[in-house]
């Protein structure tokens, strides 16, 4: 569908009465440019699977269509830039080959790689581009800003793991990066994964109603991705390092973007690195594909305790995403009013959730000071003033709003079922909605016919109407994140849902970096009670590779594990943790485990119960519908 005559109308005025105060974002996002990857503009996998396509954002280009928010347009235009750009003589960054950047620094004997992107395709793909243009130098280290994948997994593109074993690259990230880098997805991964492909647009067409970016890059690369564990930890604010010739000073700033992350300051070239602190966007309290809180108070802190620590010093800033600032009074106001946005957001959402309004409301009252809404890089590209508002009171007060009415809240099914009967039938909402959506009332009309496609799924009517729905508010929406949900809603009430095409077996690195708790923590969140009932095993289990041992007790359908082996058991499994997960994921039957990688002493049907007990990841799920 097109834009409708409200949508049209709402766009073309969007940016009237504005300040051109971002002219200058353009000049930063094109200083430097040297090269791009040239005329073969596809990055693909040994098997041919497409990986990353340099023409996919060839239409964003002039005016913004009637389909795409005109600030969030011009976000794209910049964001699609892509190409080797240079930021001091020493520090060279290749962007747009990924959702983030990979930085190079020209060390005394080759290169420090800073955040090596998501595949290791695009990852080779750019130091191939900086050796065309810098010389084919060695890589000498390789740094992590912090534990998410799209600043780690493309790192065997750039060296091997013998390359870090031997010591010859030190691999340095913020202390607890590996512990989080696994963490963080592996409990909640299925359900993170099915949300990721709504975020960030994985499963929309490249054109103007469709993907045109994912707020902090143009998208997510489809490539393998890869882990090299740390071999150099930093502990503290304050610790130094010389790498490769070249000093570095660090700042840990832990609970902000990410559980563990960094920032760091160069002062042989009075350059900053804000990781992803600082961003060309509000990033997400809570990012929509789902992770814990974070801290937008200690958020703010860190960026005013990085303008302390290294803003005397400071004349050139890059971060993981976006493009660089250069010159001191640029820099600071940039920084400080980023701060200013955080702490904004968290105080002023503290005050009005103590004077007692709830989540929604406080989303619906927060509005930013002039002097810190009209910067364009403090605009919601990528984190939702909303979103975020609703996030700092869920760190709070959580997802209860203190209503008696909503302690016991009907399941979306049921209550639709039940809104469409008081309503008058499914058609009659439809009919009603219909009108709604003729004055241009789309979100009322998104959230009464969601309640007709819970209560019936096959009603094509209400499907239709509600994609239509989606689509204007997608449309509308200056936030890509929120365009990319709505579309993807609307895509799949259309056409069913997409399964992303993504590597053979996921990320079979990432996996196996699993330590065996974190392996029999899956077990026990995926063990399905009906069929678990009233079975009590004790099992004994080694793991052969890593010299661990654990007992494994079942009982009123829960599995504890601890360590040790027990004094009687049903079975004793030994194994290692690459034989264990595909079986405790329920990716490979048991049989494949056999043949020397699985030995087990006594009741070898106890293990093979236990195992059968275990749901099978969903990833594929509905969302806009059950």
């Amino acid at each position: 569908m097109d834009a409708t005559e409200t949508t049209a109308a709402r766009n073309a005025g969007f940016l009237k009465g504005w300040a051109k105060t971002g002219d200058h974002e353009e000049a930063f996002a094109r200083r430097g440019f040297t090269c791009d990857w040239g005329d073969d503009r596809i990055v693909r996998a040994r098997d041919n699977r497409e990986i990353w396509n340099f023409r996919a954002y060839d239409y964003v280009d002039g005016e913004a269509p009637a389909t795409v928010n005109p600030s969030l347009w011009r976000h794209a235009k910049l964001l699609k830039l892509s190409g080797l750009f240079e930021v001091h003589p020493r520090i060279w960054q290749v962007r747009g080959f990924d959702l983030s950047n990979l930085t190079v620094i020209l060390g005394d004997t080759g290169y420090i790689v800073i955040d090596p992107l998501i595949s290791t395709e695009v990852a080779a793909a750019a130091m191939e581009l900086v050796r065309r243009r810098l010389g084919d130098r060695p890589v000498t280290a390789v740094i992590y800003t912090h534990s998410h994948v799209d600043h780690f997994g493309g790192v065997k593109g750039v060296i091997s793991q013998a390359d870090a074993d031997s010591g010859r690259v030190p691999v340095i990230a913020p202390a607890g990066s590996l512990h989080y880098a696994l963490a963080e997805n592996v409990i909640a991964g299925p359900a993170m994964l099915r949300r990721s492909t709504y975020m960030y647009g994985s499963l929309l067409p490249r054109h103007a109603c469709g993907q045109c970016t994912t707020g902090p890059g143009p998208a997510v690369s489809l490539g393998t991705v890869s882990l090299i564990a740390p071999t150099l930890d930093i502990t503290r604010t304050g610790q130094t390092l010389t790498v490769d010739g070249v000093e570095i000073e660090f700042q840990l700033t832990p609970e902000t973007e990410a559980p563990a992350e960094m920032n760091f300051f160069f002062p042989q070239f009075g350059a900053l690195c804000l990781a992803e602190n600082a961003n060309g966007s509000l990033h997400n309290v809570l990012t929509p594909r789902g992770a814990l809180v974070r801290d937008a108070k200690a958020w703010g802190d860190y960026l005013t305790e990085a303008w302390r620590l290294f803003g005397g010093r400071t004349d050139i800033m890059f971060t993981s995403h976006f493009w660089p600032r250069w010159g001191r009074d640029e820099i600071a106001s940039f920084v400080l009013k980023h701060r200013d946005l955080y702490r904004y957001l968290h105080d002023q959402s503290v005050r009005l959730m103590n004077q007692g309004l709830v989540g929604e409301e406080i989303a619906e009252t927060l509005e930013l000071p002039p002097a810190i809404a009209a910067e364009w890089f403090n605009r919601g590209y990528y984190g939702h003033l909303k979103f975020n508002a609703r996030a700092v009171y869920q760190r709070y007060l959580g997802f209860f709003d203190g209503n008696p009415a909503h302690l016991d809240k009907l399941p979306p099914v049921e209550a639709g079922k039940r809104y469409v009967a008081f309503m008058g039938g499914a058609d009659a909402v439809v009919e009603k909605a219909r009108a709604c959506f003729a004055a241009g009332d789309y979100r009322w009309t998104a959230e009464v016919v969601s309640h007709v496609v819970f209560a019936d799924p096959s009603h094509k009517d209400a499907r239709g109407l509600l994609a239509d729905a989606f689509e204007q508010l997608g449309y509308q929406s200056e936030n890509a994140v929120w365009r990319n949900f709505y579309l993807t809603g609307a895509q799949e009430l259309r056409n069913g849902v997409l399964a992303l095409p993504l590597a053979a077996g996921g990320a079979p690195e990432l996996m196996a970096a699993m330590t065996p708790e974190m392996i029999l923590d899956l077990m026990s969140v995926r063990l399905n009670p009906e069929r678990a009932g009233t079975h009590r095993p004790t099992l004994g289990l080694s793991f052969t590779d890593v010299g661990r041992d654990f007992t494994l007790t079942l009982a009123n359908a829960v599995l504890i594990a601890e360590p040790g082996l027990p004094s009687a058991a049903d079975a004793h499994v030994r194994l290692t943790r690459a034989a264990l997960l595909p079986l405790a994921t329920r990716l490979a039957p048991i049989e494949q485990a056999q043949g020397g990688a699985l030995a087990i002493d006594g009741d070898a049907a106890a293990f093979t119960g236990l195992l059968e007990m275990l749901d099978p990841p969903g990833t594929w799920f509905g969302m806009a519908e059950p």
